[in-house]
């Protein structure tokens, strides 16, 4: 195959062309290069690319030029691992797509009422993104009419097979129809992957994009040793070194996350934990703050690996190196996105550490040591002191969102102008969800902003504002 340069060489729609131009792609990764074109031409295919790769807008961009728009019923589906790569998926459906115009993508999780769920299905949608759980049982129940899906992705595949989601996903596939079209997507490819392949895709094209240096390039890899000091102390030291706007700090354990968050937190500094125990509402609140950079640390499991994309995320530090070198690589690429450069800390005991040694042998590259002898002097009062820097931005939680058709520029309007009096430079990311919506807003506005918000209308309409982690 030819290799492409740009967007408009790969067939697409010019709506959808013009969507990436206006987002400001201008040349695709070689993951949407090969499947792209693939896709297009109704193709089943694998595809094996790192991370960060651009692998969701290489299966939703052609997912999106074959919806038929005036049918409104199910054509495509998505099965995720996880709820937060489901909320993911969904953003950058929405974000390809808003040229379709009455386009409606479905978000399908556990941890949530299913009944609002099945009643978006009942009024129909053209996109289906969703966990194994829940969707199985939308299917069973009959609550999914599967008759008209065309193409079904399964993103993250090896994820899936990690959390054993491979019999939940047999069991939706064995509901479709089998004339679909069938693309999976995996960061990794264990045999499981090969033989779910061999089962659900018949003459599958396989595209392997190899993890090369240059993907690591925008990626600054360090190694903190911290010898007999105490870790907590090289984790500080870590984050004051780089001055980070937000960093994202792994832990193997639960335990480990919750100790961390509460000896930072006693210290004054703005952190937050992200693990599996959260409820699903909380863990959506987290999110949406760390993301609107009102969270400056957040300490999380491998649960936060894959399907959490924050915009000019600066560092990322393993507190705990991951069991597989693999997930050294989908950590890591949280930071140094789309051009962007990051940091990568790893922190051990001592150079001879065999999972550091693991890691460098699978990337092919050796990890440089970060002197850290200015630190002997730091105590960990003195680092914690240094780093109780409060976030610029805080978040502000709206009781209204996409079901009431709540829009970013309406809260846009809302606080600024005539209507709200807030200069439009003290208002930050605004994040749309199914029935709530989250702001960001200057530390020095937010009183202001909730007040504004509470005693005026949006689109008409009063819904309550809140601060968020008050």
């Amino acid at each position: 195959m030819a290799v492409q340069t740009s967007f408009e060489e790969l067939q697409l729609s010019p709506a959808l062309t013009a969507v990436v131009q206006d987002l400001g792609y201008t040349q695709p990764t070689p993951i949407q290069i090969e499947a792209i074109p693939a896709l297009l031409a109704g193709r089943n295919i694998i595809g094996q690319s790192q991370t960060g790769s651009g692998k969701t807008a290489a299966f939703a961009l052609p997912v999106l030029q074959g919806i038929e728009v005036e049918r409104c019923e199910l054509q495509a589906l998505v099965i995720c691992p996880t709820r937060e790569l489901t909320a993911q998926v969904g953003r950058e459906m929405r974000k390809l797509g808003r040229k379709h115009r009455g386009l409606q993508v479905l978000e399908l999780v556990g941890g949530q009422l299913s009944r609002p769920q099945r009643d978006s299905l009942e009024r129909g949608a053209h996109i289906a993104i969703g966990t194994p759980g829940r969707l199985l049982d939308l299917l069973e129940r009959g609550f999914m009419k599967p008759e008209s899906i065309k193409t079904v992705v399964l993103d993250e595949a090896d994820r899936m097979l990690d959390m054993g989601f491979d019999d939940d996903v047999h069991k939706i596939i064995s509901y479709l129809p089998e004339n679909r079209q069938t693309a999976l997507f995996s960061a990794t490819f264990p045999r499981g992957i090969e033989a779910m392949s061999r089962e659900i895709q018949p003459d599958a094209q396989r595209i392997t994009i190899e993890t090369s240096d240059k993907d690591l390039a925008d990626i600054r890899e360090l190694k903190l040793c911290y010898g007999s000091d105490d870790k907590i102390l090289a984790l500080c030291w870590a984050l004051q070194s780089q001055s980070p706007e937000s960093a994202l700090v792994f832990c193997n354990q639960k335990t480990t996350v919750r100790e961390i968050t509460e000896e930072l937190s006693r210290g004054g500094i703005s952190v937050d934990r992200f693990d599996g125990d959260l409820e699903q509402f909380n863990r959506d609140q987290v999110l949406a703050r760390f993301r609107n950079h009102s969270v400056r640390v957040l300490i999380a499991t491998d649960v936060a690996g894959r399907g959490l994309d924050v915009e000019g995320l600066d560092l990322v530090i393993n507190y705990d190196l991951p069991e597989q070198a693999e997930t050294y690589i989908h950590r890591i690429g949280r930071t140094g996105r789309a051009g962007a450069t990051g940091v990568a800390i790893s922190i051990v005991r001592d150079e001879t550490d065999k999972d550091l040694q693991d890691i460098e042998k699978f990337t092919g590259q050796t990890i440089a040591i970060l002197d850290h002898s200015a630190s002997k002097s730091s105590t960990l009062a003195d680092l914690l002191k240094q780093l109780a820097e409060g976030p610029k931005m805080e978040t502000i939680l709206i009781s209204g969102g996409r079901k009431d058709k709540v829009r970013k520029g309406d809260i846009l309007g809302a606080l600024t102008g005539d209507a709200g009096g807030l200069d439009g430079k003290d208002i930050g990311k605004i994040e749309i969800q199914e029935k709530l919506s989250y702001v960001a807003v200057s530390r020095a506005a937010i009183s202001d902003a909730v007040s504004c918000l509470n005693v005026g209308r949006i689109k008409g309409k009063r819904f309550r504002a809140t601060h968020v982690g008050r």
